[in-house]
């Protein structure tokens, strides 16, 4: 490989560094989790993530002390088993209320495949006393194959400014992709072609390692978060977590510096903080919740070295500087 060549590939996998680093508030409880999403129904607090085979659910009434509450599915529903032949669990969800409902998007697949799918269940409520608490399978949303230059798990539901709808997802192979949604049934209408709104250049034979999309709308803007290397690995993990800023949903998404999400740029939000890497690997997979306050909530895993390599679930929230630009950081 030419001089030229080597400088150009390494600049387009450059990610802008920064100075801050993320630690999460202290938790107690039950905190192991893979791939976590937040949100609150009235004075609880729930994060749903991949838990053994099924999605977890914990509670906690200060996003402190967190309880195990069960999981979501029972089995893996009839459709995605005949979808993805030789699936074994069902992985990294999104939840979201809309319309009146909650709609739970999660994952399908077998690790290292492209065959893959996201389907949707939906519930009236989260609390389990609630005589209206129910989640119901809605089946198939978005689905990959091997012919597809995409993978359809790590889905993320959001909505824009102007009410349109929107899922996110991917994992490796072309990288991030987004589809337009009807509102009516949460699924793209038929023939929806995806934007691409982030990737990572890699030869031929090797894999491009960006996952885990999730947009944040923010004071008219759009901030992509996405995870980069390698999850899955224990306390071995090298797993980080990337921003960038876009004027429009669709994108461009580009960092701090100008660097674009489609060539492997962005801002770093989430790395081993110094003062946790003895015992946090592998920060990823954030997802964020906006409260009614405006304040903006952040939850990832991370590999607990006194644990064994157990991915544990890790707290903070985002600030927004000056520049407008997100600021992980914990809480006391």
């Amino acid at each position: 490989m030419s001089r030229l060549r080597s400088t150009i590939l390494a600049l387009a996998l450059w990610v802008a560094p920064t100075p801050s680093h993320a630690q999460s508030m202290p938790l107690t409880g039950d905190l192991t989790v893979h791939d976590p999403v937040l949100i609150r129904e009235g004075a609880t607090w729930y994060v749903f993530s991949t838990v053994g085979k099924y999605i977890g659910i914990k509670t906690s009434a200060d996003l402190r002390h967190w309880t195990d509450a069960g999981s979501v599915f029972a089995d893996i529903p009839a459709w995605a088993r005949q979808a993805v032949p030789g699936t074994e669990g069902i992985w990294a969800p999104d939840i979201a209320f809309v319309n009146g409902e909650y709609r739970l998007y999660y994952s399908v697949s077998t690790f290292g495949s492209n065959r893959s799918a996201i389907g949707l269940a939906t519930s009236p409520t989260l609390d389990p006393k609630s005589k209206a608490y129910r989640w119901t399978d809605r089946g198939l949303v978005v689905q990959s194959t091997p012919q597809d230059d995409f993978n359809a798990i790590d889905p993320n539901f959001v909505a824009d400014g102007q009410g349109r709808q929107w899922l996110a997802l991917g994992s490796f192979w072309s990288g991030i992709k987004l589809f337009a949604l009807d509102p009516k049934t949460g699924k793209p209408v038929p023939g929806t072609e995806p934007y691409s709104l982030a990737g990572r250049p890699a030869p031929a034979t090797a894999p491009a390692a960006i996952e885990a999309p999730f947009i944040v709308p923010h004071g008219g803007a759009y901030y992509l978060i996405a995870s980069y290397d390698y999850c899955c690995k224990g306390v071995n993990s090298t797993y980080y977590t990337v921003v960038g800023r876009a004027d429009r949903i669709t994108g461009p998404y580009k960092g701090r510096d100008g660097s674009s999400m489609l060539q492997g740029g962005g801002t770093i939000l989430l790395r081993a903080d110094p003062q946790e890497k003895q015992r946090y690997r592998g920060p990823g997979h954030a997802g964020a919740f906006t409260d009614a306050d405006g304040t903006t909530w952040l939850v990832w895993h991370a590999y607990d070295r006194d644990a064994n390599g157990a991915p544990k679930l890790r707290v903070g929230k985002l600030r927004w500087d000056e520049t407008g630009w997100p600021v992980a950081e914990p809480i006391d």
